[in-house]
């Protein structure tokens, strides 16, 4: 009797075995992001272009894939990494820390476009795995803020995430040995139901 196995949803073997910069260039070959790259550029209308809009979108995308925490460490390595500068689309000149907190701010003011995309890549992935949403399983991820912590007056000062808040997860367990474990994960920012 011959045996096919069951495809996996994701493949992780073939994605770990690329380096960092193929996993960017695969997230950004097939991110479904025109419209929003559009919008942003027409709101940008003959500005200033110090920081294209799209190579800070990459930028921000590889942000993301490299799980940086801060925009800083991000410039850091945008500043180190001549290969990341070029596949984002700058043209040797990094940006600041504060041009994409400002990128970032003008991002998050485009929910419903970042929301479209979204859903396109699920409307995408039901062609490939069909039964894909048919059971339903829920977790959480802890997702750090990009803002400075909270001010003890609570005002709004453009620095702050006003929204953000403290979270804390406990993680327990029994070694092999009997012993019980306790981890304690604490963070500033958000907690994602999914």
């Amino acid at each position: 009797m011959a045996i096919i196995p069951q495809l996996s949803l994701f493949a992780w073997e073939e994605i770990e075995e690329l380096g960092d910069l193929e996993r960017l260039r695969l997230v950004i070959e097939y991110m479904p992001d025109e419209q929003l790259m559009r919008v942003l550029e027409k709101e940008r209308g003959k500005g200033r272009d110090d920081d294209p809009i799209r190579a800070m979108w990459n930028a921000l995308l590889a942000g993301i894939v490299f799980q940086h925490d801060r925009d800083a460490k991000l410039v850091r390595e945008l500043a180190r990494n001549g290969q990341l500068r070029s596949l984002c689309g700058f043209n040797g000149k990094v940006p600041t820390p504060w041009a994409f907190s400002r990128f970032l701010h003008k991002v998050l003011m485009h929910q419903a476009e970042v929301e479209e995309m979204f859903d396109d890549l699920v409307r995408e992935l039901k062609k490939i795995v069909p039964d894909f949403g048919k059971r339903l399983a829920i977790d959480s991820k802890a997702i750090k803020s990009y803002a400075a912590k909270k001010n003890k007056n609570e005002k709004e000062d453009g620095r702050r995430d006003l929204d953000a808040d403290y979270g804390k997860k406990v993680y327990r367990g029994t070694r092999e040995d009997g012993t019980r474990w306790e981890k304690i994960v604490k963070w500033f920012g958000y907690k994602l139901h999914l």
